[in-house]
């Protein structure tokens, strides 16, 4: 909440100052929103003239209907034929109006869906473009209700609510002039009504959009842990720990519901409160028109006064109904309207977050990699209070294969991140054949690179498919070449349709060691003299894990490896043994050498295998 509210107001300039931020952010939202509804102004022109032309058939109603009573000229003097035309014409203007108004629909909702189709890709297009620190500090739910939640509550509004602003307006401008044909005198009295109006709408406005605000992060947040507690079900079910979890999310709704009802609460009051200062303005036009019925024409000096009809005051009184009945539909809107205006601050400030650095002005392609890797001096925190990794020195010779080892939270895969350039370092510097990674474009250093995560990621689509999702344009032959090569071919050969088969979300139709083996055979596939492996067989049972390696030393020839791996059997074949500890390299060496020094590695090796 300290976030969202200011602390206690000392002084009427504060909450002056206060208003006045506000009113500065929501204005500048709004113009923010309607350049993304510039390039439809045609659709927008259409769309005003069916408004005008909606409300004028609309309008036309109680004007008939006032002359159809005046036809009334005395006890059984009635003009039947003059009062059946009068409701021939009001039928038509009814009819008139309920086919533009669908035609009205029909184009909002048009116009919503492309808004809210621009605003979805644009949203998704800038995730690509972030830094990975800045999904680090997020949750994956919370990031998807941007794309979910808020750009449908916008698109929500656009098509319902503002279409409602817009004939309200017109309605209640239209209702107006007809009103002062009638009796301007009768209009005095919404000099009263429409200022009250006005004001208390104001004031509750202001209350309400940091209210609808704080709600849409709560949901954020619920949505947020929720994903991360489906995806690791297994998980919990395993350690029992489902009711903390429950307790926990128990937490986050009844944050969501409490935010939720306080701002609907107080939104609530607004439809109530504005009828109530509408039914007085209908109850004193009705006194002052039964008034001047019966005063006839008035003659104050120099001023005249004309009649009221009795057809002319039911005329008014209708459209003093449809005058303040927008003001009714407004208060009720209130609530839906900030919660559409939170959720597109929430979209813009996703749009508005700063991108990945660019590349250096300039900055050529690398050219396809030789192999060489050095880190000199590198020195790297994700706080740059707490550097995880030191003057790291690491040198890479092409061909070579490097396993980094050691204790959980060491900085290994932090060792990959500053390779691949997903960070840059604080200090030091990372090269590629004597080239520092940072004079070269991002694009071309990471497709120098082949991984291999500990986080397997399929998506749906068949085999085949995630499977040459490694290279651009690889040929059948090449795909089942490099499904042979991790082992998976036989498993593929079983499956209902072979390469055929569809995968569903993320492979979850596949155990974790065959969607570890299909993306090393993703990897291999893919063309590049760099290849990481992080973790690459910690899926598989021992079996596999010996075919793989197997594989693997056929594909890593000529190439150079880095290699992270709890299990150490998986990295006695390195040429060089890193140990990462304490912020920096405390060991290196062949598997050999570690283990006649009895130092760090020994110890980690012989834990695993006493």
């Amino acid at each position: 909440m300290a976030q969202l509210f200011p602390k206690r107001i000392g002084s009427r300039t504060d909450s002056r100052s206060f208003d006045r931020v506000e009113g500065a952010r929501k204005g500048a939202v709004l113009r923010r929103f309607a350049g993304y509804l510039a390039p439809h102004g045609i659709r927008i022109a259409a769309g005003i003239l069916l408004t005008l032309a909606a409300n004028a058939a609309a309008l036309a109603v109680p004007r008939l209907s006032g002359a159809a009573i005046d036809q009334i000229t005395g006890p059984n003097a009635v003009h039947y034929h003059k009062v059946f035309a009068f409701c021939g014409w009001m039928l038509l203007a009814c009819l008139l109006h309920a086919g533009l108004s669908w035609l009205l629909n029909v184009l909002a909702a048009g116009l919503a869906r492309d808004v809210t189709r621009r605003l979805r890709e644009e949203a998704f297009a800038k995730l690509h473009t972030l830094p990975v620190r800045w999904f680090d500090q997020r949750q994956a739910g919370d990031i998807v209700s941007h794309l979910s939640y808020d750009i449908d509550a916008v698109g929500e509004s656009l098509s319902h609510d503002a279409l409602q602003v817009a004939v309200s307006a017109a309605t209640v401008a239209g209702s107006l002039v007809m009103m002062f044909t009638i009796s301007p005198p009768l209009v005095l009295v919404f000099a009263v009504t429409v200022p009250l109006n006005v004001l208390f709408s104001r004031r509750r406005a202001k209350l309400l959009h940091p209210l609808f605000k704080a709600r849409a992060a709560s949901l954020g947040q619920l949505n947020g842990f929720a994903e991360e507690m489906l995806s690791g079900q297994r998980t919990i079910a395993a350690y029992g720990q489902e009711t903390p979890v429950l307790e926990r999310f128990d937490g986050f709704s009844e944050d969501a519901v409490q935010r939720s009802y306080d701002a609907e609460y107080r939104a609530s009051t607004m439809g109530p409160c504005v009828r109530f200062i509408n039914d007085l303005g209908l109850a004193l036009v009705c006194m002052a028109g039964a008034s001047l019925y019966m005063l006839g024409e008035v003659t104050a000096g120099p001023l005249t006064l004309p009649a009221v009809t009795l057809g002319g005051i039911s005329s008014f009184v209708l459209y003093s109904r449809r005058f303040s009945g927008p003001f009714n539909e407004l208060a009720n809107l209130a609530g839906e309207l900030q919660s559409a205006l939170a959720a597109a601050e929430r979209v813009f400030t996703l749009l508005d977050e700063e991108p990945e650095p660019p590349d250096r002005a300039g900055a050529p392609e690398m050219p396809p990699a030789q192999g060489r890797v050095e880190l000199r001096g590198v020195t790297f925190g994700y706080d740059p209070a707490q550097p995880v990794l030191k003057q790291v020195d690491i040198q890479a010779q092409p061909g070579a294969r490097i396993a980094l080892v050691g204790p959980t939270g060491a900085g290994k895969t932090t060792v990959i991140n500053l390779l691949m350039r997903f960070y840059d370092p604080d200090a030091g510097a990372v090269l590629t054949d004597g080239r520092e990674i940072r004079s070269v474009t991002r694009d071309s250093l990471r497709r120098q690179y082949t991984m291999v995560l500990q986080d397997t990621w399929l998506f749906s689509g068949t085999v085949y498919e995630n499977i040459a999702y490694g290279r651009d344009g690889a040929t059948r032959d090449e795909v089942i070449r490099a499904a042979k090569a991790a082992m998976v071919h036989p498993f593929i050969e079983r499956l209902p349709q072979g390469y055929g088969t569809q995968l569903s979300d993320d492979g979850v139709n596949l155990s974790k060691g065959q969607k570890q083996l299909l993306t090393i055979a993703r990897a291999m596939l893919a063309d590049a003299n760099l290849l990481i492996l992080d973790e690459a067989t910690s899926n598989v049972d021992s079996r596999t894990e010996r075919l793989i390696q197997q594989a693997m030393y056929r594909l890593m020839r000529g190439k150079t490896c880095f290699v992270i791996a709890h299990r150490l059997s998986t990295v006695r074949g390195a040429d060089e043994i890193l140990v990462v500890d304490g912020g920096g390299i405390a060991e290196r060496g062949t598997h050999e050498q570690l283990m006649a020094a009895r130092g760090i590695y020994y110890a980690l090796y012989t834990a695993q295998f006493s």
